[in-house]
């Protein structure tokens, strides 16, 4: 059914129930504590409150709470980040109008952006376990100083649990162990995990398995667009024919389903306060994942695609720390030297093209090292640290005939000779304090140097102009900002960052076909730039402590030689033949400039001790100059947030939340990667959900989790998704504390 709440009704409503953390109980930490939450995520421990950049903190309660299925799921529930899906094994999170590649993903200090992580929407955050998560700490605004390249739109740092050691002469033995039943998608997970602690060493391990079917949607339809998201028909083979079935309920969205599992290890040794040594060891792999957006896809008005899936995503990381203390002129000092191994392919045939099965596979290398340090003196803290990252992409294709097992090659993804592209880079970061405690100023610097090559070896497919792309290039960034504390009732703060991100393989060399409806086909262009952003951002809160918080935050963002599809011509033709489609040639370019604006509002309510209420609101806007006119940028969501009522008692927890989206016009689509053939004629409509989830301690040792999502069975989409959203969905878990 179509909302039945004003524009105007939703202002109200939200103006009085924004926020961001949990206000009451257990999982909620008093004001004073709040601005005493240590953030990690620059580098060393630090109070929030002493530095300029917003962040967000996502607790281990919280996570436990959320009792999400995948991290996506987990960033979306916040109501703060907003989060793309093209299938169900996919999570896109979006932060300022930026996603994917000018996203950092950081797990325990290590990037997971590599140099394939594509512009468009991407699936890798699923690869983190969060049943493992301690907490997550989400960045807002560019974080190059301490990053380097990608982190335009902000940082998203997974910090998994780390292993406990023993303070007496017993080894402790701990660990916990939780089963979840979710109806929509018939989710199926079991998670176990153990510590095993002694004085000195200390061993963590975790398994954890998920299965998925077909997602069903909801059965509330919008009243002006009833069979929106709809799966009328799907393609089967039967007798070895392919074969379009009208599906018996068109509420299921057939092949979507998918399986997961996630191990991880940990170990500690700990020869002395002074010395810590870290060997952190996760694999994360699936079964295939059907990309769902296109199966949806027609050619001729009837179904394209027998079959589109991609194959096991596979990642394994090996990553080794120290910390030191007192070590020379630094007071601390963290090594981290990681490899990491990650296996993508794309799996792709027509309907009845039994000789056409495209396979196209990825396996990406990454060797990286970091080293940092901090020195405290009087009221200065200094971090400074280096570090590089090692690249190697290997891509290759080969064309299936599914009948007679016959193998031809087939053009690659990316080039398929050498991919190298290395990243280097060191950094100074420092905090100073006024002597009243009322002024903090943050600064910083970062030099960095980034080369790629790529080489096509065989150049028969397309005959590029070119069969060697390098580039080669160096950026200055940097942050300033100030804030002001004139009372323990308010904080002002006020700052300026700059960003840098550089094209990578992926931007520049990249094979790409869109969606049949777009007919788009992306190909290399050498010539591209990277990307720089100008980030101004004001924010202030207020707090009556103890009863009441609200924050306000504006920013602002100039984003220069901005990475965008537009048209191309190859050889001098602008539209080529691409598996039996003719389709218009497109390249990423840069587009002289563009920007973006917003502003996050939050508010917290502590209305008893057991009782709390909470939300959050988010507007932002993006322009693309091009042409002489201001365009809609690509990625920019629409309104979003959450609303939140809680209760906390000796024994139950329970929560009723409101998630929501604003329209998003069909006037304000970007280029081809917000997905306008995947939404209505007019947009993407608005939508709300209510929710309401509850935990129970049984035991102090046993806990009953359960919740109802999209209690009235909306059928909705975010977005740019070509995936549909679970309808009712009912929860329950079970979880054992040891």
């Amino acid at each position: 059914m179509k909302p039945k709440w004003s524009a105007a009704r939703y202002i109200a409503f939200l103006s009085c129930c924004i926020a961001v953390q949990d206000v009451a109980g257990q999982d909620t930490l008093t004001q004073k504590e709040m601005d005493e939450v240590m953030i990690y995520s620059s580098k060393f421990a630090e109070k929030r409150r002493h530095l300029v950049q917003k962040i967000d903190v996502i607790s281990a309660q919280q996570i436990s709470s959320a009792n999400a299925a995948s991290t996506g799921d987990l960033l979306q529930q916040t109501g703060n980040v907003f989060v793309q899906k093209s299938q169900q094994g996919g999570s896109s999170p979006v932060i300022r109008g930026f996603e994917a590649s000018r996203v950092l993903l950081v797990v325990d200090g290590v990037r997971m952006n590599n140099a394939v992580y594509r512009a468009g929407h991407l699936q890798n955050v699923i690869t983190v376990d969060q049943n493992m998560l301690e907490r997550v700490e989400v960045l807002y605004g560019p974080a190059s100083t301490l990053y380097g390249s990608d982190a335009l739109g902000g940082v998203v740092h997974f910090r998994t649990r780390s292993p406990r050691l023993s303070f007496s002469e017993k080894p402790v033995l701990n660990g916990s162990a939780f089963a979840r039943f979710a109806s929509a998608a018939t989710e199926r997970t079991f998670h176990a995990d153990a510590n095993v602690g002694g004085k000195k060493f200390a061993w963590l391990q975790s398994w954890n398995y998920s299965v998925f079917d077909d997602m069903k949607t909801g059965s509330r339809d919008h009243d002006d667009y009833p069979g929106f998201g709809k799966r009328p028909f799907y393609v089967t083979t039967v007798s070895g024919v392919d074969t379009v079935l009208r599906n018996d309920d068109d509420r299921l969205q057939k092949f979507s389903g998918y399986s997961q599992w996630d191990i991880l290890q940990k170990f500690l040794y700990r020869p002395s306060s002074r010395v810590s040594h870290f060997l952190n060891l996760q694999l994360s792999n699936s079964s295939d994942i059907p990309r769902y957006d296109r199966l949806q896809d027609t050619l001729n008005g009837s179904l394209r695609f027998a079959s589109w899936y991609y194959g096991p995503q596979l990642r394994k990381m090996a990553a080794y720390e120290l910390q030191l203390d007192s070590f020379g002129f630094f007071n601390q000092v963290k090594v981290i030297a990681s490899y990491q191994h990650t296996r993508e392919s794309r799996h792709q045939r027509p309907y009845r093209g039994y000789d056409r099965l495209d396979n196209r596979i990825e396996k990406i290398y990454v060797g990286a090292l970091t080293i940092d340090g901090r020195r405290l003196w009087k009221l200065h803290e200094l971090t400074i640290g280096a570090d590089l990252q090692l690249n190697d992409v290997v891509s290759k294709a080969h064309r299936e005939n599914i009948r007679t097992g016959t193998v031809t090659p087939l053009d690659t993804r990316y080039p398929n000779g050498v991919n190298h592209m290395n990243y280097y880079g060191a950094y100074a970061q420092h905090l100073k304090k006024s002597r009243n405690g009322k002024w903090i100023l943050n600064d910083g610097i970062r030099v960095q140097a980034i080369t790629m090559r790529s080489t096509i070896a065989d150049n028969s497919f397309f005959n590029f102009p070119f069969t060697e792309i390098t580039q080669q290039h160096f950026a200055l960034t940097g942050n300033a900002g100030l804030i002001y504390m004139p009372s323990v009732q308010w904080r002002w703060a006020a700052g300026l960052a700059t960003g840098f991100r550089a094209p990578n393989i992926d931007d520049m060399s990249r094979i790409f076909e869109s969606s049949t409806a777009l007919r788009q086909l992306v190909v290399p262009n050498p010539d591209i730039r990277p990307e720089y952003t100008y980030n101004g951002d004001v924010s202030v809160s207020w707090q009556h402590p103890g009863k009441m918080k609200i924050d306000l935050t504006a920013f602002y963002t100039a984003f220069d030689n901005a990475i965008v599809l537009a048209p191309y011509r190859l050889n001098g033709q602008d539209s080529l033949d691409y598996n039996g489609v003719m389709s218009r040639v497109y390249a990423n370019q840069n587009a002289r400039s563009a920007f973006i604006y917003g502003i996050d509002f939050s508010a917290s309510i502590t209305l008893s001790s057991s009782l709390g209420f909470t939300g959050n609101f988010h507007y932002t806007r993006g322009r693309v100059r091009s042409g002489g006119r201001d365009q809609p940028l690509d990625h920019i969501p629409p309104v979003h947030g959450r609303a939140a009522v809680k209760y906390t008692g000796e024994r139950l927890d329970a929560e009723c939340y409101l998630l929501y989206n604003g329209w998003k016009r069909i006037a304000d689509y970007g280029g081809g990667e917000d997905n306008p053939q995947y939404a209505t004629a007019d947009g993407m409509p608005a939508w709300y959900t209510g929710n309401i989830t509850a935990s129970y301690r049984l035991h102090p040792r046993l806990i009953l989790q359960a919740a109802v999502e999209n209690i009235l069975d909306r059928n909705y989409r975010t977005f740019a998704s070509g995936f549909s959203a679970p309808g009712r969905n009912f929860i329950a878990a079970v979880r054992l504390i040891l």
